[in-house]
């Protein structure tokens, strides 16, 4: 039986046996003795995307009361979950994150904590996602930029559309129009930026292609 511990675009929290290629966490917010969550979806505002192996250490996971193990399929969902990079595990990618808000909001530098505080305002509204007004064409977006359409998530590489599932991605589309935006607006304004997250395989290896069809 699957842990609930997989993260999808919407923030939601998931049951699946699909592995993801990252994980990080929201704090503790699960019982070490059931290995099931607590009601509660975060217990701090430092929501971060951590590497899946560093430095050979293994973690059981859900197995003690320390910060509860959640994973995402790729960076690209973990930001449009409200995630952003570990100043530990991944410090190299933080800190190229942080340069590029800083750039994005005019800054000459930025703390954690301030990148934090405002992800927090962006990413809920009371305990759902909160979905943000799309200003521009989903082809417009930086890569990684996730919108939402009809209910289902795309991520946006090279002006294509690649709808998300647990699985990995669909083949990419044209989308025209989107119901919203998923990733915070200052995480789409730091990717416009320069910083370059990490896409799933199945995005990256295809994102220059010609979409073979617009999406439905």
């Amino acid at each position: 039986m699957p842990l609930q511990n997989r993260v999808t675009p919407t923030g939601e929290i998931v049951a699946t046996p699909q592995r993801g290629t990252f994980t990080g966490n929201r704090g503790i917010i699960h019982d070490p003795a059931t290995k099931t969550l607590l009601s509660k979806r975060w217990s701090t505002p430092a929501w971060i995307t951590c590497l899946c192996e560093f430095r050979g250490w293994r973690r059981p996971v859900m197995a003690r009361r320390s910060w509860t193990e959640l994973f995402f399929l790729d960076e690209a969902t973990a930001l449009a979950a409200g995630h952003r990079p570990c100043f530990y595990c991944r410090r190299a990618a933080a800190l190229e994150f942080a340069a590029a808000w800083a750039r994005a909001h005019h800054l000459r530098r930025v703390r954690a904590t301030d990148i934090d505080a405002r992800l927090h305002e962006q990413r809920l509204q009371g305990r759902a996602q909160r979905i943000h007004p799309l200003r521009v064409a989903p082809a417009e977006l930086p890569d990684g930029a996730m919108v939402v359409s009809s209910g289902e998530a795309y991520v946006m590489a090279g002006g294509r559309a690649f709808r998300w599932c647990e699985s990995g991605y669909a083949a990419p589309c044209a989308l025209r129009r989107a119901d919203g935006l998923l990733t915070p607006p200052s995480t789409v304004a730091t990717l416009r930026a320069g910083f370059r997250c990490t896409l799933h395989p199945r995005v990256s290896d295809v994102r220059d292609r010609r979409p073979a069809s617009d999406c439905l």
